[in-house]
C-alpha cells in the first residue's frame, strides 16, 4: 500500500487513511505480514468502534459487511492492457 503523495490535509478521513497506510507500509517493511497486518488493523478499528459506538451498533455494521464484499466493494483489481 502507499501513501497519496498530494493528500487534502484538510480531509479528515483522507489524513487518516494516509497515516493508515504509512503504518501499514512501515509495518510490511519490517517484516509483519500484510495479513498480520489487516487482522491487528480489523482489531483496531472493531474494539474503537464498540467503544465509541457499542457493540450493537457495530454488529450492525459488520453484518452489512458480506454483501459490500459479495459486491466487490473492497475488491482492488487491476487490469493488464
Amino acid at each position: 500500500m502507499e501513501c497519496f503523495e498530494d493528500i487534502d490535509t484538510k480531509n479528515p478521513t483522507l489524513k487518516a487513511l494516509d497515516l493508515i497506510l504509512a503504518a501499514w507500509d512501515e509495518g510490511v517493511d519490517t517484516g509483519v505480514e500484510p495479513q498480520q497486518m489487516a487482522y491487528a488493523a480489523l482489531f483496531t478499528a472493531l474494539t474503537d468502534l464498540v467503544a465509541i459506538y457499542g457493540e450493537d451498533a457495530v454488529i450492525h455494521l459488520t453484518r452489512g459487511l458480506e454483501k459490500r464484499v459479495v459486491e466487490g466493494e473492497f475488491t482492488l483489481t487491476r487490469r493488464d492492457q
